[in-house]
């Protein structure tokens, strides 16, 4: 077994690796780039060796730093994660060329397995099923219009090299194939250094599930049952389950036993992951892609057969045999599992940057939830990476519980400094058709077609948010008048009426007395008995409400307390009847007008002004380009127009609302 290995990667996973190399007595070593100097997979490692300068393709991505680094530190191995160099066969080669043992599979699996174009076309003469495509390279944006009219339209754009969304493009018409073509190829060269570009078709209502295999060098490989990963937004998953709650046992055999063969036909030997496209009706399945790595959501898998992944990749690449048979892998109950994410599901999925100024992951009290993460309360979130915060995975016995302790341990997971994606996913968790188990990768297109916002999470009972925001207030004062020794004529009375203004503009007369160390509140013939401990300031407000166990997440602004719960975030003002009065007589000041310029709508670089002063642009013309997080985001007009000015520069770091055009 390897004395030291060296992690090729950062954030997460690289911690999710050291944690098993480290109950494995491994001793690990971190490369970091100068952003991530003080990074948690820095501080978890043995060792550490900075790499280079932020940007990825200086740092990350260039191989004679890791292995230089490998040399420097005596790492007799290499586990590269997922991303980066993850599946790039020269990396894996030179690491074999040098002595170093690639934690993966072989240089050869991942060429012929690791290039989509080429997987397909073994795929293919290994009678896989396959979805319709041209299999090879495109060179012009023309030339992929001719093979998608060909086709036929819908079509997908896919990075060769690609993964995680990144290099993908749907085109439902001429020229969506050819700026889509344009940006995959841009996004492709930037995120893995090879920019070439198929296309296939696009297959309507499709269920996206795949199948975990592993193997050995001793001719030895299995699959460990499958994952749902159909909840997806941009084609870059959301939510991931296993089992599926659409596979039946024969389907599941069939898909497995076919992942396997073509595992077998590279002679695979690592954890690995075959794709499949599902028919929604007839449970047909097209083999799409096989990552050769470790793929994001692989803890739904460990969780329902009590394998660790990384463990067994670390014992395959040291020479060992698996030390099960295809018929001694369990399956018990349901995994689910949540990606946290740095962004403003409010505008638009927007990437959000900065300080990490609370970090509070879920409490597992019954060890039900499980939080992967490389980021910790006072760190930074940067632009130069992935938006990813961390992943957060519960197990049940079923996959109703599964959901249950979802729901709460997302209302349990506090995120502050940056906007988090949070509330989306309690949504989600609330919607009819993911409950059903009856949805496709179309779901959340299909579910909000204008955005998402918070009035799509309606609170199922907004009596209980008035009642606490009663109470919660009730709670500030006396701490407030405890503070300030309750002078006397200023004493705060018991029982104290208030107004609680909702987002909506309604207000509601709410009476809160104080009763066996909480708080009685009542309004609107309801009533609610409160009891907790919570201090001010904690952003966990837990307890009862009427004996039944609650928890609810605070914030107080100003005059206003936001809370969190279960994906709805709630606005509330809670004052006297005078000051309602007084509030309702203040005059409404409208926001400024900023039509006529073009604002950032996130951090990031900007990488294309693609308009000039005083040209006239049409509605639909891409206007700037702005690169964040891995991702090329396109800014186009949205009405006819005249340029006035350019306000920023290509190669500037911009930031949020900060102009780039003026208009006339």
């Amino acid at each position: 077994m390897f004395k030291k290995i060296l992690i090729a990667n950062r954030g997460e996973i690289a911690c999710r690796v050291m944690k098993t190399a480290k109950k494995m007595g491994i001793k690990t070593v971190a490369v970091y780039s100068e952003a991530d100097r003080d990074a948690l997979h820095v501080e978890m490692a043995d060792e550490a060796v900075c790499i280079g300068p932020a940007p990825s393709k200086e740092s990350y991505l260039v191989m004679d730093k890791i292995i230089a680094a490998c040399k420097q530190t005596g790492a007799e191995a290499v586990h590269p994660g997922y991303g980066f160099l993850s599946e790039n066969a020269t990396f894996s080669r030179r690491l074999e060329e040098e002595g170093i043992i690639f934690i993966g599979p072989k240089h050869y699996s991942v060429a012929k397995m690791g290039d989509k174009i080429e997987s397909k076309k073994l795929a293919l003469a290994a009678n896989v099923n396959t979805i319709p495509g041209y299999n090879d390279a495109i060179d012009t944006p023309e030339s992929a219009v001719e093979i998608a009219k060909g086709i036929g339209y819908p079509v997908m754009i896919k990075a060769s090299a690609g993964g995680g969304g990144k290099g993908l493009r749907v085109a439902f018409n001429d020229q969506e194939a050819f700026e889509g073509f344009a940006s995959c190829k841009t996004e492709a060269k930037n995120a893995f250094g090879d920019d070439r570009v198929f296309i296939e078709k696009f297959v309507e209502e499709p269920r996206h599930i795949e199948i975990q295999v592993l193997g050995d060098g001793h001719g030895n490989c299995v699959y460990l049952h499958e994952r749902e990963c159909s909840i997806q937004r941009r084609h870059q998953k959301v939510i991931e389950e296993a089992p599926s709650p659409f596979l039946d046992p024969a389907t599941r055999k069939a898909m497995g036993e076919q992942a396997v063969a073509l595992a077998k036909a590279v002679n695979y030997q690592s954890a690995g992951t075959v794709e499949f496209v599902v028919g929604g009706k007839d449970k047909s399945f097209y083999f799409l892609e096989m990552n050769t790595r470790l793929q994001v959501e692989h803890p739904v898998t460990e969780c329902i057969t009590g394998l660790d992944l990384v463990e067994l990749m670390i014992r395959v690449a040291a020479g060992e045999k698996l030390p099960f048979k295809q018929e001694e892998i369990p399956m018990n109950g349901w995994a689910m599992e949540c990606r946290i994410n740095a962004e403003d599901p409010f505008r638009g999925f927007l990437p959000s940057t900065g300080r990490l100024v609370k970090f509070g992951p879920p409490a597992d009290e019954a060890g039900h939830v499980r939080v992967d993460t490389g980021v910790y309360e006072g760190g930074e979130i940067s632009m130069f990476y992935d938006s990813m915060i961390a992943k957060l995975i519960v197990h049940g016995p079923t996959r109703d519980s599964a959901i249950a302790r979802m729901r709460d341990a997302l209302n349990g997971f506090v995120i502050r400094g940056v906007a988090s994606n949070i509330s989306f996913q309690a949504a989600l968790m609330q919607h009819p058709r993911f409950l059903s188990g009856n949805f496709n990768t179309g779901l959340i297109a299909e579910s909000y077609p204008k955005g998402f916002d918070a009035s799509m999470v309606p609170h199922d009972d907004p009596a209980l948010l008035v009642a606490v925001a009663a109470a919660m207030h009730r709670q500030y004062l006396a701490r407030n008048a405890a503070i300030s020794g309750q002078m006397p004529g200023h004493e705060y009375k018991p029982g104290a009426d208030f107004v609680v203004r909702l987002e909506d503009g309604t207000d509601h007369e709410v009476s809160v007395v104080a009763k066996d160390g909480g708080w009685d509140v009542t309004f609107g013939g309801e009533h609610y008995a409160i009891r907790t401990d919570w201090q001010f300031g904690e952003p966990l407000y837990r307890g009862t409400i009427n004996n039944e166990p609650f928890c609810m997440q605070v914030e107080r602004r100003g005059l206003k307390y936001r809370l969190f719960h279960w994906g709805t975030q709630a606005d509330i003002m809670v004052m006297t009847a005078r000051a309602a009065h007084l509030q309702s007589l203040m005059p409404h000041k409208a926001p400024p007008d900023t039509s006529k310029f073009l604002l950032s709508p996130m951090p990031g670089l900007l990488t294309q002004v693609a308009v000039a002063p005083g040209q006239e642009v049409k509605a639909g013309e891409v206007l700037a380009k702005i690169e964040a997080m891995k991702m090329e985001n396109v800014l186009k007009a949205e009405r006819d127009c005249v340029v006035d000015a350019i306000l920023a520069k290509a190669g500037e770091s911009l930031s949020v609302d900060q102009p780039i055009i003026g208009f006339k």
